[in-house]
């Protein structure tokens, strides 16, 4: 059980190493041992100093190899830090952070590029000390200046989301060859610590300070990861292979971890194609997302016999929210009225029963599954915060529990009676079958854009009730990835389907999904174009938080505020992974609640070891690019 205090952030002191390299300064020793080696939000963090590997970790697993994935649409870049291209799946096995997350704790985080961390007493800057023995793939140390530069590079040069995600940071200076000071605009931001730790990815700057950050490349960067970029096929295959050398395989939080000898990754058209390709055994993992493949896909021999095994393993992560988004910057979607009214127009209850076999549940709220989900009327704290913008908010938010517009037992006919009542508070009538708008005379007709053709089938029901309103819709499926992510970036488009993922800890993140200025910003998640006061005022309580009552309160506000805005059709959510998998591997007897952790799986057969490089398993031979630039030309 997860024990709360009353400060923002619980430091547990813990010593990465046992001693200090001679080339550390005075100043770096005495802040190193003043630091700490693991952070926690609002919580005690589970592992104490000594330890030597998370609990779901096999320090003994096996090395060797071959884990095969698929992934969906093309890659045309190895920059994935970036507005333009489509980055490549998997490059996170490259570059890595001061921090790592665990995955049976609700927000914590341990050193991995960094050693210690200390955090000023009036939380005005915090200090990370590196590890003395990381190093890039190319032999050259990971020191502090790389880290100021990542940085700036990424905030001066990046996608506009690392603006946002580190506005708060004033200064970054190195202070020695393995120490980096990070100064604060503000005293209040509790999460920014756990932000840098997690959130910045290091980069060489010898490498990148000679190359263009701001285009797409083909060329594989450096980085200091456990997995070299060993080959390619320009948008439809790439394969990492395990570094032997790597210097951070005995580090405590990747014992048992990064197992496999090659990782590769095979591009598929869409979803079923992909699908297909697993049941012919052409990958090996496959994480399922489609309840109706989940539920009559899944017969076929090989997992009659045994060799293919499925499962749905139970979690306890917050669904976040998915859904049909509005985008409120177009004139057609700025009333909440006629938001709501088509909210009326979705029938879930149908689409659960007949696309999903029944197996999701509706979801009611920005945090599901988590006890920052709004419920039942404002609680006191919730009101303090939400009674400065009451003349702003909908009174009904006040004195009525939120349940999403819905049809619900009642029926679809009922819905509609509905949607039709609210239409026509809002100036829209029908004349001659067609939805028109009494003053100017535009009819009501817009554009649902897709990238996934799965939601097809999810979607047309919908266009076929909102024909029944006079409403026209069209159906853009865009299966151009860098198409579909360019309109996504500047916010062209009428309606999509969105997710905004959270944990259990919300924080900077609500900016770049709700907060005015993520609304003005292209490249943002504020898909809905939401900007409003009340949300601008409440994510700065999420983030300033002191104690997790605080935090709590403050998001089950801000939940009522884009609920009752109605900026979403709410979807839906299931509480478990459905994953399948070629019986070729073994894993860890303890599973985490907040990942399945393929990382610390491992395969049977075993026969590799750190000096030997396998070939592909069942994979026939291809041409291979090697590190060398002279083969990218």
């Amino acid at each position: 059980m997860i024990r709360y205090c009353s400060l923002s952030l619980f430091l547990l002191l813990m010593t990465a190493d046992g001693l200090l390299s001679l080339e550390t300064s005075v100043e770096e020793q005495e802040t190193h041992e003043k630091g700490v080696y693991s952070l926690a939000l609002h919580g005690t963090p589970r592992y104490a100093k000594d330890f030597q590997h998370f609990a779901y970790a096999n320090p003994d697993a096996p090395k060797g190899g071959t884990l095969r994935l698929a992934a969906v649409g093309h890659f045309d870049s190895f920059n994935p830090f970036i507005l333009k291209g489509v980055p490549a799946d998997g490059l996170d096995y490259l570059f890595e952070t001061l921090m790592v997350p665990s995955y049976d704790e609700p927000y914590a985080q341990y050193g991995l590029l960094a050693r210690s961390v200390f955090i000023e007493e009036d939380f005005s800057a915090v200090t990370y000390t590196l590890h003395e023995k990381a190093y890039f793939h190319d032999g050259h140390p990971v020191d502090a200046e790389d880290v100021v530069f990542s940085f700036y590079r990424l905030v001066e040069q990046g996608h506009p989301f690392y603006r946002l995600y580190f506005k708060d940071v004033a200064d970054v200076q190195a202070v020695g060859s393995h120490q980096v000071r990070f100064t604060f605009k503000t005293r209040r931001n509790r999460e920014l610590p756990l932000i840098i730790g997690t959130g910045l990815k290091i980069l060489p700057k010898h490498w990148w300070e000679v190359r263009d950050f701001t285009k797409t490349i083909l060329e594989p960067p450096l980085g200091s990861g456990p997995y070299h970029l060993a080959q390619f096929e320009s948008g439809r295959h790439i394969t990492y292979v395990r570094n032997p050398s790597y210097w951070g395989k005995d580090v405590p939080v990747n014992r048992g971890r990064y197992n496999f000898e090659r990782i590769e990754f095979d591009y598929y058209r869409d979803a079923t194609v992909s699908r297909e390709a697993f049941k012919a055994g052409d990958y090996d993992f496959r994480l399922e997302n489609q309840a109706k493949a989940w539920a009559s896909d899944y017969d076929f021999p090989a997992v009659k016999e045994g060799r293919v095994i499925k499962e749905e393993i139970p979690h306890r992560m917050v669904s976040g929210m998915q859904g049909f988004v509005f985008n409120t910057r177009k004139a057609l979607f700025k009333d909440p009225l006629v938001r709501e009214a088509l909210n009326y127009a979705y029938d879930f209850q149908w689409a659960n029963s007949v696309l999903f076999h029944n197996a999701y549940t509706r979801s009611t709220s920005y945090f599901n599954n988590s006890e920052l989900a709004a419920s039942g009327l404002p609680s006191k704290e919730e009101r303090a915060l939400l009674e400065p913008f009451r003349d702003d908010l909908p009174e009904r938010l006040f004195l009525e529990a939120y349940a999403p517009p819905s049809a619900g037992d009642k029926g679809i006919r009922h819905g509609l009676r509905q949607a039709r009542r609210l239409l026509e508070q809002a100036g829209w009538v029908l004349k001659d079958t067609v939805l028109t708008h009494q003053e100017t005379q535009q009819s009501f007709q817009f554009e649902i854009l897709l990238r996934n053709p799965q939601f097809e089938r999810v979607v047309a029901p919908y266009q076929r009730v909102l024909e029944k309103l006079g409403i026209q819709t069209a159906l853009r499926l865009v299966q151009d990835d860098s198409h579909y992510q360019k309109r996504l970036e500047t916010f062209d488009y009428d309606m999509i389907v969105g997710v905004f993922p959270v944990s259990l800890s919300p924080g900077n993140e609500q900016a770049d999904y709700w907060s005015s200025q993520a609304a003005q910003t292209e490249g943002s998640r504020n898909y809905a174009g939401a900007h409003h006061p009340a949300i601008d005022a409440l994510i700065t309580h999420i983030i300033e938080a002191k104690t997790r009552e605080q935090l709590e309160s403050a998001c089950r506000a801000l939940d009522r505020v884009l609920l009752w805005h109605h900026y979403v059709i709410p979807h839906w959510h299931i509480q478990t992974f459905r994953i399948a998998w070629w019986d070729l591997f073994e894993r860890p007897a303890i599973l985490p609640p907040y990942n399945f952790s393929l990382d610390f799986w491992w395969h049977k057969s075993h026969e590799t070891t750190d000096n030997a490089m396998p070939s592909p398993s069942n994979a026939q031979p291809r041409t291979p690019y090697h590190h060398d630039r002279k083969h990218y030309q």
